[in-house]
């Protein structure tokens, strides 16, 4: 997910807000023998201010290995991008084999679900039913337990650093300063965001959000609001990464998480200066093939060349194109992608789905797993209530992704 697919993903739901077009906007054209040079497909380049540099592994490594914390970004549903991931632990493990993984993925509750999975003691299905995956993350598992299996095989500490979707939603609708203090998960106020980082998340405001002709002003309170969303869940993850740090003597602490929160350093990164922590690394994957201007000082410490695809089974995926949540009856629609299935279908948000393909509809899970065994172009009833009135809906897949 590049950076501005991350921020729209999460403004839409605010749960995965996580993440992303690379963070700085494309500036101009580049050649594909250029783009090629910089990053070299299946190698690792570092990055300042004159560009991206071809970089040796065992360098990097080296590096690396005397950090107190490294973030990895990812778009969650690019397999090459976890199978990066796993190569560097696994690198980084032989030199530094005291090690914790953080993840994005898990709100704090499912901790004690993490120390036993790692333990040995839960079975994949067991563990990702009590770590509530569908309800919180609800991406391919395949995607991911390769990872969790290279933490258990290794006895390397899982922590869950994030917090629950419903915080991230509340601090969107009232601000930082409305949610009560004792509901904020002992989230601590976030540093101010710099000026680059409200520029760009108001440019994305302004795209994604209905609002008329004009643009809307950095100091809307509704915009405002946004901002405190995503900087209580770059804060979130921050210090979910510090409280590992203090409970796991000398151990290197890599963060998995969306590209969004590691990208120019805006996220994470900058939430862990302002606790105190600067020995942190950033890593990011680099389509090898894309446009190397975009690669300018602080966007990453180092960049992996990774094929300019997403996963086959993402791709082959039928979409609705609604963000959603659990409510009782039903799962509520929040947001409707622009020329999506569901736009086409007259789907509209707060509507309220109860029933798919003749099959009650309890949880976000029941939705997103029937819409996933459509074929492209059949056919799916859903029985909605909007307000008072309970009526059918059929939406229509395309005969091709």
């Amino acid at each position: 997910m590049n950076r501005k697919s991350f921020l729209l993903r999460s403004y839409q739901n605010l749960r995965t807000l996580s993440s992303v077009a690379c963070f700085l906007v494309t500036l101009a054209f580049a050649t594909q023998l250029y783009a090629a040079e910089c990053v070299p497909a299946a190698g690792w380049a570092s990055v300042d201010a004159s560009g991206a540099h071809p970089l040796a592994a065992p360098e990097l490594y080296a590096r690396l290995a005397r950090r107190q914390i490294i973030l990895l970004g990812e778009e969650h549903d690019n397999a090459e991008h976890h199978r990066w991931q796993l190569q560097t632990l696994t690198a980084l493990h032989a030199l530094h084999p005291n090690m914790v993984l953080a993840f994005e993925m898990f709100p704090r509750r499912v901790q004690p679900v993490l120390d036993r999975w790692v333990a040995g003691e839960l079975s994949e299905a067991d563990f990702l039913a009590a770590a509530d995956w569908k309800r919180v993350w609800n991406f391919d598992p395949q995607l991911y337990l390769p990872i969790f299996h290279f933490a258990r095989m290794n006895r390397v500490p899982m922590a869950a650093a994030n917090v629950d979707a419903e915080l991230v939603r509340d601090v969107n609708a009232k601000g930082y300063d409305g949610v009560p203090p004792d509901k904020r998960a002992d989230i601590t106020r976030p540093a101010a965001p710099s000026a680059a980082y409200l520029a760009y998340l108001l440019a994305v405001y302004a795209q994604h959000e209905s609002r008329g002709p004009g643009k809307p002003d950095s100091n809307d309170p509704a915009f405002r609001r946004f901002v405190d969303s995503q900087q209580l869940w770059d804060r979130a993850l921050a210090q979910g990464i510090a409280d590992s740090l203090s409970r796991h003597n000398g151990a290197l602490v890599i963060g998995i998480m969306g590209v969004g929160h590691v990208a120019s350093g805006f996220g994470v990164r900058h939430q862990l200066q302002d606790l105190g922590l600067t020995n942190v690394a950033s890593l990011l994957p680099w389509e090898h093939t894309a446009n190397c201007r975009r690669l300018v000082a602080g966007y990453a410490d180092a960049v992996f060349g990774v094929p300019p695809v997403v996963s086959a089974a993402a791709a082959q995926r039928p979409r609705l194109g609604v963000q959603i949540e659990a409510v009782p009856g039903g799962v509520r629609i929040l947001q409707v992608v622009s020329a999506s299935v569901a736009e086409v279908a007259g789907l509209r948000a707060g509507d309220i789905v109860t029933e798919a393909a003749g099959a009650p509809v309890a949880q976000i899970g029941d939705l997103i797993e029937t819409v996933q065994r459509q074929a492209f172009g059949t056919w799916l009833p859903l029985k909605v209530k909007r307000g008072n009135e309970l009526f059918e809906i059929v939406t229509k897949f395309p005969r091709s992704p």
